[in-house]
């Protein structure tokens, strides 16, 4: 799990029938500071997330296929799961 900023929305014509009916968003992940990595997933959109928010991103398969209510196989490996408000890091 990662928090992540919402780049943009990939669009596609053909695609595998899981992704049917439901928003890909481009998210890459963050560091504590707040900076962007190098790093970043496309994510199915489970909470109606917009470009530029930032994101609580559930980037572990089988647990992705839970929170979208698909059991199996199936491509699917991060799931936009929240929309973060705030973060506090305490030292």
């Amino acid at each position: 799990m990662y928090i992540g900023r919402v780049k943009g929305t990939v669009v596609s014509t053909i695609k595998h029938a899981l992704y049917e009916g439901r928003k890909l968003m481009l998210v890459a992940r963050l560091n504590l500071d707040g900076s962007e990595t190098s790093a970043y997933d496309i994510c199915i959109d489970d909470v109606q997330a917009g470009v530029g928010d930032v994101v609580l991103v559930l980037d572990e398969g089988s647990s992705a296929r839970q929170v979208i209510r698909k059991r199996g196989t199936g491509p699917v490996r991060a799931v936009i799961v929240g929309i973060v408000e705030e973060v506090t890091l305490t030292r």
